[in-house]
């Protein structure tokens, strides 16, 4: 064996030996949710194909040439006994783009598909696209939303200045893609934006959230709620704010929805996103709410603090502090996948129940607001569980 194939012949290797890495729960857990030890989707995950010229001739020292920066914020679907994940993949150029990765597992042996996904542009070419939601509507076709970024024009000097609004594109086997219209609202730009599952009054429901520059939410942010007649040509005329931005709560600065919300014989399970700032930065982490099943724009429940938050090797990474997730399912046995991005680097999974997660949401105090009654609320807590010691005799 030459030298040079002797070299592709160990990438491959390594590359399916971290493939195949068989994931193990963590050893402490809240009795919510159960953390997985090891991250599920990495850059090295990715097919030595898309990295590496394997030609002797062109490549005699065996390069990258297309290096990948991270693979995070996937959306997640459940299709024909498989989990997916459609991966934001970054390049070293910092563009993004869409991969599949399937396991039969859901929680290790992510192994990407062959190609990336080819979304088709629209008239306006998108400089960077990322964030997808799947979400398998009631129409019989599966949904991709996206963040498309374009520069802004309006300010030509700033290389910075850029727009961000709602690319949409279905699919029926997530290999071939029609582009739609990008959303059209008039709240400002767009981002975190998800498709409801089922129609409403015979309309599609779509879960916004208004801002009023690429970065700052301003004025606007919150949660939207609104309707549109179609897809193909989307136009929310009206906007109205499910869950709000809360001074000194986790989602102070801005939030957002993060996946497509579940359907349970409680109400809508929404996972979702807070953010506040901090001395070292923006400070990203996962909350829950619940909302009524016939009308999804009303909030049943809405537990207060965050669901999870970044934690050891989650902290570090390109975007440091940050969780994000736009991806969870929920298979036949009523078992939730939760699929989220650490510091805009890698994805990990976390397992739940519908059973206990309802449980989460309605049963934990909403936040007091205030430091004082929180206080009360602990109190309550504290002398209920001194009295139930003394009944266990402990």
């Amino acid at each position: 064996m030459s030298d040079f194939k002797a070299k592709v012949s160990s990438l491959i290797s390594d590359n399916l030996s971290l493939i195949t890495k068989k994931n193990y729960p963590k050893k402490n857990n809240n009795g919510v949710f159960q953390r997985w030890q090891n991250p599920i989707v990495t850059a090295s995950h990715t097919p030595i194909t898309w990295r590496y010229d394997l030609d002797e001739a062109s490549n005699p020292f065996l390069m990258e040439r297309q290096s990948i920066n991270s693979t995070f914020n996937a959306g997640a679907i459940y299709l024909n006994g498989s989990y997916l994940l459609a991966v934001r993949v970054e390049g070293a150029d910092r563009k993004s783009f869409f991969a599949i990765a399937e396991s039969k597992t859901g929680i290790d042996n992510f192994k990407f598909w062959d190609y990336p996904i080819t979304i088709p542009e629209t008239e306006v070419k998108d400089t960077n696209i990322y964030d997808m939601r799947l979400t398998q509507h009631e129409d019989g076709y599966i949904y991709g939303l996206f963040c498309t970024e374009r520069k802004d024009n309006s300010h030509p000097h700033d290389t910075s200045a850029a727009i961000a609004q709602c690319g949409i594109t279905k699919t029926k086997d997530l290999i071939t893609w029609e582009r739609l219209p990008d959303l059209i609202t008039y709240s400002g730009q767009q981002r975190n934006v998800v498709l409801h599952p089922e129609f409403i009054d015979g309309k599609y429901a779509l879960y916004t959230r208004p801002q009023d520059g690429f970065i700052n939410v301003g004025k606007g942010g919150g949660i939207g709620f609104g309707l549109c007649d179609t897809m193909n040509g989307a136009e929310i005329k009206e906007e109205i704010i499910v869950d709000n931005k809360v001074y000194h709560s986790i989602n102070e600065a801005k939030n957002g929805q993060g996946p497509t919300p579940i359907k349970t014989p409680e109400g809508w399970l929404h996972l979702a996103h807070g953010v506040r700032n901090t001395a070292a930065g923006l400070r990203y982490v996962l909350y829950l709410f619940m909302t009524d099943l016939n009308k999804p724009w009303q909030v049943t429940h809405r537990p207060g603090g965050y669901f999870m938050a970044p934690q050891e090797e989650e902290c570090v990474g390109d975007v440091s502090n940050v969780l994000f997730s736009n991806g969870w399912i929920c298979n036949q046995r009523n078992e939730v996948f939760i699929y989220y991005g650490s510091s805009d680097t890698r994805m990990h999974v976390a397992t739940s129940s519908i059973e206990k997660l309802i449980d989460y949401v309605k049963n934990t105090p909403p936040d007091s607001l205030c430091s004082a009654e929180a206080v009360n609320i602990k109190n309550v807590l504290i002398r209920k569980n001194l009295e139930a010691l003394k009944v266990l005799g402990i």
